[in-house]
């Protein structure tokens, strides 16, 4: 009989095997450095395997961060730049759709779009981007614009949000990614990025989302300002949400990369916090079908060994990525499908490749099509 009690592994084991809920004071327990990282990571690993088997996944995608210009100043961006800035772009529409033709020349079943929020761009043109990518690329899959993105386009426009989306996705829009989110919590969100979007915000948007029959993923910045309570508690703000909507796909955790920051005196998560608060997700985050081990951040080494770790997604090929580039990640600009694979398979799961709603990609020389939904447990 599993006992209302202080926090131990063995009934933190007895909670997960029964398939129980864990709570707060739980997952902090599991952030602490005296718990065994290897059986952490065991009882994530049974989490994952009951929910996805063997199979690891990876898509064919490719990034497009069409400004870098941007009105807030978050403190741990590397990316964002002022208008009048030697380092400022903005991508024509004439570069965009060239990166749509790139993306469908490479196979890509998905392109993900975020960026700066530029101070003299209308809504209008963020609007369009999504629509002449998909008139001229309708088979590619657009997931773009963060909580963050979103909410300012409601602020330049004094339109409700549902009504931003109703037209974004008219325009062609497919799903949203899970950025924006930080952390949630006050005592550091106010830190890091206090003028932005705050945590209900980004919760009422992604839940007006899932209304709509948009699905997103979820992620969470870690290894700044917070500590294991802010992390859990962030984590199970996302678990109250998925209860209500069922609308998240993936849970993306996103170590922070300080070089270039406002934060740079901050050394980097080594990876073992990497490999914990992936596995602390995989047990907190219990209705969620995926977590992804995002190879540009974690490194390649460490991603790959995440998957013993509750992840069951390396993400994708994930060709011109800036944003953490930017913040000094030192990973690959580009991984190619067959070192993705070979990575997966040396880590002894069977790769899977999906288009961004999961379903099973069928190749056939150049074409492609998306099968069956996959299965999870």
């Amino acid at each position: 009989m599993i006992r209302a009690t202080e926090p131990t592994l063995r009934l933190i084991r007895e909670k997960v095997e029964a398939g129980v809920r864990l709570s707060l004071d739980e997952g902090i327990y599991l952030y602490r450095p005296d718990v065994p990282l290897p059986e952490v990571g065991e009882l994530a690993n049974l989490v994952r395997e009951r929910k996805n088997g063997n199979r690891a996944y990876y898509n064919i995608n490719t990034h497009l961060n069409p400004t870098n210009v941007c009105v807030y100043r978050c403190v741990f961006c590397a990316f964002r730049s002022d208008l009048r800035s030697p380092k400022g772009y903005l991508m024509s529409d004439e570069q965009i759709l060239a990166r749509g033709q790139e993306a469908v020349d490479c196979g890509a079943t998905e392109m993900h779009i975020v960026g700066g929020l530029h101070h003299q761009m209308k809504y209008e043109w963020y609007l369009n981007l999504i629509r002449i990518l998909h008139d001229a690329y309708p088979r590619l899959h657009l997931k773009a614009w963060t909580g963050v993105e979103l909410d300012w386009f409601a602020r330049m426009t004094g339109r409700p949000m549902r009504s931003i989306l109703e037209e974004m996705i008219e325009a062609g829009l497919g799903s949203l990614p899970g950025g924006g989110a930080e952390i949630f919590h006050p005592e550091v969100r106010d830190r890091i990025c206090e003028h932005k979007a705050d945590a209900g915000r980004w919760i009422d948007i992604h839940r007006t989302a899932h209304s709509l029959g948009i699905r997103s993923n979820a992620t969470m910045l870690y290894g700044h300002l917070e500590n294991s309570f802010h992390r859990v508690d962030h984590l199970i703000r996302l678990r109250e949400l998925q209860d209500e909507t069922g609308g998240f796909q993936t849970f993306v955790p996103l170590a922070f990369h300080p070089e270039n920051t406002g934060l740079s005196e901050i050394k980097k998560a080594s990876g073992v916090m990497d490999l914990r608060t992936v596995a602390v997700a995989r047990l907190m985050l219990d209705n969620f079908d995926h977590v992804k081990a995002y190879w540009i951040m974690l490194g390649v080494g460490t991603a790959q060994t995440a998957l013993a770790y509750g992840a069951d997604d390396l993400d994708g090929t994930v060709r011109h990525e800036l944003i953490y580039h930017d913040a000094g990640a030192t990973t690959p600009e580009v991984l190619s499908v067959e070192e993705i694979r070979r990575l997966i398979v040396e880590a002894g799961r069977e790769p899977v490749e999906r288009d961004t709603l999961y379903h099973r990609v069928v190749r056939e020389g150049a074409n492609w099509h998306s099968a069956e939904p996959i299965a999870t447990g």
